[in-house]
């Protein structure tokens, strides 16, 4: 089985919808395919969330009390007469069918593109994170005084991030860099706290922003947004002390 073929079959997969042999042999490809493992476990997430966002009602006691006394009339389980004139609905029951089964996967398409797309984000930033931790990637203008480096960025990035001082506060600004990531040019400021290295990425929010806690390859990443930026910061300082910094980075 090609990839091509598993992606197409990974939503029935999940539904338990597909037949014996196809189950098998999609099974087989998951076990030998990081990529479509990687995809059937990003739309088995998106799934699960929103069947669980499904409001449930439970039914009150006065209409289950109704419902008793209903079925306790002597003709309750005598067949009604049939109307004079009964014209049959099938057709628009499954015209509407047919419409929220239609709106039901777009929305359910719509949100795997866009749970996937911020996955291959998290995963571009990571990489670069470990790329400027190799000998002189780590910044292009090295400075404390974050009145050097914030003036820095302008010509070279299309948006002002914050560059806060947060020395007093045990996180020492040590410089900066333009990378690229996810097809665009974007800033990154560079702290220290004690030997660990925290990058801060900024770029414009959009529909794949969203406020995470995430770890990676053995870094924490966490993300938030800010005066229309969306803000990244990863490090394999300990979550307690990247929360931390990202609060005093907020107030800065």
């Amino acid at each position: 089985m090609q990839c091509a073929e598993c992606t197409e079959l990974l939503s029935a997969y999940i539904d338990d919808e597909l037949m014996r042999d196809e189950e098998q042999a999609v099974r087989d490809h998951l076990a030998a395919c990081v990529d479509c493992t990687r995809e059937e476990q990003t739309l088995a997430v998106t799934s699960r969330r929103i069947k669980d966002s499904f409001m449930r009602h439970s039914t009150p006691d006065v209409l289950k009390a109704r419902i008793r006394n209903a079925l306790a009339q002597p003709d309750a389980f005598s067949p009604p007469a049939p109307p004079a004139r009964v014209r049959p609905r099938w057709p628009a029951l499954a015209a509407a069918g047919i419409i929220v089964a239609i709106a039901s996967s777009a929305l359910t398409a719509t949100l795997v593109r866009r749970s996937s797309a911020r996955s291959t984000l998290a995963a571009a930033v990571t990489d670069s994170h470990i790329r400027s931790l190799m000998p002189g990637h780590l910044t292009d203008v090295a400075s404390t005084n974050q009145h050097q480096v914030k003036p820095w960025f302008n010509g070279r990035v299309d948006l002002s991030p914050a560059v806060p001082n947060l020395d007093r506060e045990g996180f020492p600004l040590a410089g900066g860099r333009v990378d690229y990531i996810d097809g665009r040019t974007v800033p990154v400021m560079t702290y220290m706290r004690r030997e660990h290295v925290i990058n801060v990425y900024a770029r414009p929010a959009d529909g794949r922003s969203s406020s995470a806690n995430e770890s990676r390859n053995g870094f924490h990443l966490i993300e938030w947004q800010s005066g229309g930026l969306d803000y990244w910061a990863v490090s394999d300082l300990n979550s307690a002390e990247l929360e931390q910094f990202i609060a005093l980075f907020k107030r800065g």
